[in-house]
């Protein structure tokens, strides 16, 4: 994997533990950033997005959170891919 991919990759993970919607303690969820990172490289629509982070966090915890706070966070993962991927 090419550098800035990296770098871009461990922006997503900083945000997603950030983000913490279930107010764990950090590192709690690296099953669900590993597949949200994977979603972000494939989708670039920030509603496919937020419903398939919404359903990654689900599966694991049993618990859905609001789709506007998954809306949110897939508008701010895609900037971030989007700025990256353009300073290349």
């Amino acid at each position: 994997m090419e550098n800035s991919q990296l770098q871009t990759n461990l922006k997503f993970v900083d945000l997603l533990n950030e983000w913490n919607p279930f107010q764990l303690k950090e590192g709690n969820y690296d099953t669900e950033i590993a597949d949200t990172i994977q979603a972000i490289h494939e989708l670039e629509d920030p509603s496919e997005l937020a419903e398939k982070i919404q359903s990654i966090y689900e599966f694991s915890f049993e618990q859905v959170i609001p789709m506007d706070h998954c809306l949110e966070i897939a508008g701010k993962l895609l900037v971030i891919k989007n700025s990256d991927s353009c300073s290349i």
